[in-house]
């Protein structure tokens, strides 16, 4: 099959209406990750308002009930992305929207733990508006406008996981805590709405709609999705193998413990807002010389500044390299996204995108194993020593696996 495959195999679902897609998408992303992550400040709060006052009890349903989300979301994202190629990207947004919307309303009616916690596990499952934008962004857009526009979108997630936890701790005092999940649920649907009636979807081709059950084997070259889907393994654990111990990290170096939770908190934000402020301009540049070379000269950048960061004296140097990462790794998902799009025909790229946000799933959950025990064990220096090899591996790994063309 890979021989009959044609330009207009990968370019067949470009819309004219990218721009407009692009802002409704953007916007959808950062309103659903602000619902999605403001109950991190006050999740303990509602588990004891629920009925569990054992501390250590709090603490661990506090973790379980976050993380199943996660878990639940990285299952069943290739099955949406395989649905999303199949019947239209769009529909899958309004399907993780108007989920989202009600799931989120419920979690303020729920009356005991279990309930938080299976309705947590169905946001995971009914959730991935913002995968999906990245899948309708990257098959909608043109090609070479594809990295500024992945980079665009990246940067209103990571904006909206950011200010969430913001927004999180200062609105349950003022309307309860069972409001701020109906006022989550609100602005989701406002998102479901815009898009309903705001996006427009390129038709996309019968043959291409009906290729989609090819899969793996419609990929006329298997090597670039499979190194980008390692790349988004490793970029995800080495993120999160740190955040474990940086409060612990940050306990050693200031001498005053009202002040740890707030230097650990600067250090855990600096990371997110470089990314932030180079997602948009790395995939402008990608879009110039080339998304493998952001990618892998990304990763060789986080890789030098992790070894000062095992090397420091106080608090401040450990926020200023952090954000210096930050900027450094901020355009590598939407160069991961993009070079998928370039190498998946349109027929497949939803699933292909799908196995991506699975990987990268999978990063958030053995990065912060990985990084607690290697703590644990060798000592908090040690995880920072051992994620730069890991990251210099990769950016090694990315570099060979280029194909001819982009040599």
């Amino acid at each position: 099959m890979s021989a009959t495959l044609t330009e207009a195999d990968f370019n067949a679902g470009e819309s004219i209406h990218w721009r407009r897609n692009l802002v409704v998408c953007l916007a959808g992303s950062f309103s659903t990750l602000i619902a999605m992550s403001l109950l991190l400040p006050f999740l303990p709060l509602y588990i004891e308002e629920l009925g569990v006052k054992d501390r250590a009890a709090i603490a661990q349903w506090s973790g379980a009930i976050f993380g199943v989300t996660f878990l639940s979301a990285g299952l069943v994202a290739p099955l949406w992305g395989r649905l999303a190629d199949r019947y239209g990207r769009k529909l899958m947004l309004i399907r993780a929207s108007l989920g989202m919307a009600v799931v989120m309303s419920l979690i303020g009616m729920a009356h005991d733990v279990w309930q938080l916690f299976w309705l947590r596990l169905a946001v995971g499952f009914l959730g991935g508006y913002s995968s999906g934008s990245m899948t309708l962004v990257a098959t909608q857009t043109p090609k070479a406008q594809a990295g500024r526009a992945l980079g665009l979108l990246t940067s209103g997630i990571m904006a909206g996981s950011l200010t969430g936890p913001l927004i999180g701790g200062f609105l349950p005092p003022l309307i309860g805590i069972r409001a701020t999940f109906w006022l989550a649920g609100g602005v989701i649907f406002i998102a479901f709405l815009a898009t309903t009636f705001l996006i427009k979807e390129a038709p996309r081709p019968a043959a291409a709609r009906a290729g989609s059950r090819a899969g793996w084997s419609a990929l006329p070259d298997k090597r670039p999705i499979m190194a980008m889907l390692m790349t988004g393994l490793l970029l995800m654990l080495a993120n999160m193998s740190v955040e474990p111990i940086i409060t612990l990290y940050v306990q050693q170096l200031v001498g005053d413990p009202i002040k740890v939770t707030t230097f650990a908190g600067l250090a855990m934000s600096a990371a997110a807002l470089g990314g932030i402020l180079s997602a948009s301009r790395l995939g402008k540049l990608a879009d110039r010389v080339g998304h493998w070379t952001v990618i892998a000269g990304g990763l060789a950048a986080a890789a030098l500044l992790l070894i000062p960061q095992a090397l420091i004296s106080n608090a401040w140097q450990l926020i200023a390299l952090r954000f210096l990462m930050g900027l450094a790794l901020g355009g590598l998902l939407p160069c991961i996204a993009a070079i998928i799009r370039h190498n998946a025909p349109d027929s497949i790229a939803g699933t292909m995108l799908g196995y991506s946000t699975s990987s990268q799933y999978a990063g958030q959950v053995v990065g912060p194993l990985a990084g607690g025990f290697v703590g644990g064990r060798l000592g908090m220096q040690a995880v920072f020593f051992a994620t730069s090899v890991l990251m210099a591996a990769g950016a090694l790994y990315v570099w060979a696996s280029r194909p001819r063309q982009s040599r």
